[in-house]
């Protein structure tokens, strides 16, 4: 299956200004996040029950990423126009995991025999899992080339949508925007104090992702121009939901998410880059550079229920009401393009 694009043309910060609210259900496990990732090779995620993350997976504690994300306001998803029975499980990137999970309660709604497990666990655990048969769908931030240790050639990918990142800080921090080169100096430990690049007199706190996460490989891509990190300097949060908690929690603090969290935690705020938001315009034409595409790959070509969830994200209903309603592009809406590094 090639990728399908589907046009939607709203910005993402009118869709905020819109005054959409989403209500946005915990997993049935209910557990916060983790501080350790599935073991990709070790820990296959359980193909029963139905758009929840697994006891043993990482989920996204207090924000959009809780299983069974629901829509309060808007136009409501119908389902699809046919159901596929079966257990598939769909796992990684914790920044396309609202989406999935929103996608997969509306299937599983209209099609109550199928069976779909949404978990999170980073775009590097996705990859590896749906590589090594631990899971039916791999969600990723970046491409399968760009992660190591996986051959491309064995997974295809979908782009279900764009997704865009910014930098978020404790509403304590005096600073609206910041240049490539402040970001970058803040990230390699260069400047350690909001009162050098225009703020207070304030104590920078970096949160970041692992290693293995595809939303961090996208911020240092593209936001860091591929800049070394300080070793040491940042605490460290397994999901997208944990970095959203500790940056409300730590004063001075900053870090990077996918802008469907922002929805949900309203207190933070979202710094410009270079001056510029991540509007659709702006990611449109690349002068708001930090964005990716949200893959969902499978091993081989798509079947049965994974191919009919698959399809109905791809489908009007999604694209028209939870890709835009939970702060996601439809990706022809992006005139930009993105490659593999």
């Amino acid at each position: 299956m090639g990728s399908r694009w589907i046009l939607q043309g709203q910005s993402v910060a009118a869709m905020a200004i819109c005054g959409l609210v989403l209500t946005v259900l915990l997993s049935a496990c209910g557990g916060s996040a983790t501080a350790t990732p599935i073991p990709a090779a070790t820990t296959a995620p359980s193909t029963t029950g139905g758009a929840t993350t697994a006891a043993s997976s990482p989920t996204t504690s207090g924000t959009v990423a809780a299983a069974g994300s629901a829509v309060a306001s808007g136009a409501q998803p119908k389902g699809p126009l046919s159901c596929a029975n079966g257990s598939i499980v769909a796992l990684g990137s914790t920044a396309l995991q609202p989406l999935v999970e929103a996608a997969a309660k509306a299937y599983m709604t209209k099609c109550p025999t199928a069976k779909i497990n949404v978990q999170g666990g980073g775009s590097g655990t996705g990859l590896t899992q749906v590589l090594q048969g631990g899971a039916t769908i791999g969600d990723s931030d970046i491409f399968a080339e760009e992660a190591t240790g996986v051959d491309p050639k064995q997974i295809m990918d979908h782009q279900a949508v764009v997704q865009g990142f910014a930098m978020a800080a404790n509403p304590s921090v005096m600073v609206n925007s910041l240049t490539q080169d402040q970001v970058v100096s803040i990230w390699t430990g260069k400047v350690t104090n909001w009162k050098d690049v225009g703020g207070n007199d304030q104590k920078i706190t970096i949160l970041n992702r692992p290693l293995s996460s595809g939303t961090r490989a996208t911020f240092k891509k593209y936001a860091l121009n591929g800049a070394t990190e300080a070793q040491g300097l940042a605490l460290t949060e397994d999901s997208t939901g944990a970095v959203a908690k500790a940056i409300g929690d730590t004063p001075g603090a900053i870090g990077y998410l996918s802008l469907a969290y922002f929805l949900t935690n309203k207190d933070l705020k979202q710094l410009m880059f270079n001056g510029k938001a991540p509007t659709i315009t702006n990611i449109s034409d690349n002068s708001y550079p930090i964005w990716s595409y949200g893959h969902m790959y499978t091993k081989g070509e798509a079947t049965g229920l994974a191919k009919a969830f698959i399809d109905y994200i791809f489908s009007d209903d999604i694209q028209t009401t939870l890709v835009p309603q939970l702060g996601y592009i439809p990706a022809t809406q992006v005139k930009a393009k993105h490659t593999p590094a």
